[in-house]
């Protein structure tokens, strides 16, 4: 865990309880939306009882992880343990510390990763999450409900998925996968249509005068030292997502606080302000280091 996410890592226990619970729905709701799963799609529910084993003295885990073990004990999940582990989970539910749209999203998230988890995604699945979104329409306009509900237009258009799409659908369905901290980046083609990960693609940046906030961690620096690489080279920072801000910078490692698996409050606020036609950018690490290195004298 990086240094700047250790120190308060310990009091977003009962949020980080929430999360998994709104991800365990996702991944139920994900890994059967085809009506069956397989061997690789039940090893993906154990990972997640086997990543969640630091909450088992936890409410509402010390009720919820027993069931979950039990139905899973035998290497098979019938529809009726699936059933009942779902109702389990929706009554379990907390919104203390996520409203109704940020915990559904959790859930969309794990969706996304549970039906990418074994690399083949087919037209039942599609149907299924299609449903779903139709659903839960009150998240159309965050990010990615809307790039989804469209990739799913454009894929199904022909009522098939060729290889090609069902390869650029795992690319960005699997950038959810559960326990994926790092921070979304890859931009996604499909024939006529531009599918966008959260950063901007060999971006131009502009040090002097320009206004740069933070986000997430990084393997090779600390923020004080993000804060003085930009003064140093004619920048501002600021703390938090304005109007005015021209870069937000994603850390390439994350963060496990985060209230998604691979972005927080900052990266949505930055999405929305885009939406809005704000022209701030955001960038990945790798390419802000890369920027860096153009700028800075031999």
């Amino acid at each position: 865990m990086k240094s700047d996410h250790s120190e308060y890592y310990y009091f977003t226990t009962k949020s980080r309880l929430d999360k998994a619970v709104n991800s365990l729905l996702g991944i139920l709701e994900g890994v059967s939306a085809d009506l069956k799963i397989n061997e690789i799609e039940f090893d993906f529910l154990v990972n997640w009882i086997e990543e969640n084993q630091e909450f088992i003295t936890y409410h509402p885990f010390n009720e919820l992880l027993p069931v979950v073990s039990e139905a899973l004990s035998d290497g098979i999940l019938t529809h009726e343990e699936r059933s009942d582990i779902i109702w389990l989970c929706e009554k379990l539910r907390s919104t203390n510390y996520y409203d109704t749209i940020t915990a559904d999203m959790q859930r969309l998230h794990a969706i996304l990763g549970a039906i990418a988890c074994d690399a083949e995604i087919n037209a039942k699945e599609l149907d299924g999450l299609s449903a779903w979104l139709s659903d839960h329409e009150h998240l159309r306009r965050c990010w990615p409900y809307d790039e989804v509900d469209s990739l799913i237009t454009a894929v199904m258009s022909d009522h098939k998925i060729s290889e090609k799409e069902n390869s650029v659908l795992h690319a960005f369905f699997s950038e959810f996968v559960i326990g994926n901290s790092r921070t979304l980046f890859k931009p996604l083609l499909h024939e006529n249509v531009t599918f966008h990960g959260l950063c901007a693609t060999c971006p131009e940046i502009i040090f002097k005068e320009s206004l740069f906030c933070f986000t997430g961690g990084s393997s090779k620096y600390t923020r004080k030292q993000f804060n003085e690489i930009v003064s140093n080279l004619g920048g501002k920072v600021a703390n938090s997502v304005t109007h005015n801000l021209d870069y937000l910078i994603i850390g390439a490692e994350g963060n496990p606080c985060w209230a998604y698996a691979c972005y927080g409050r900052k990266v949505e606020k930055a999405v929305e302000l885009r939406k809005q036609g704000h022209k701030l950018l955001l960038i990945h690490e790798n390419d802000f280091n890369d920027a860096v290195l153009d700028n800075t004298p031999a």
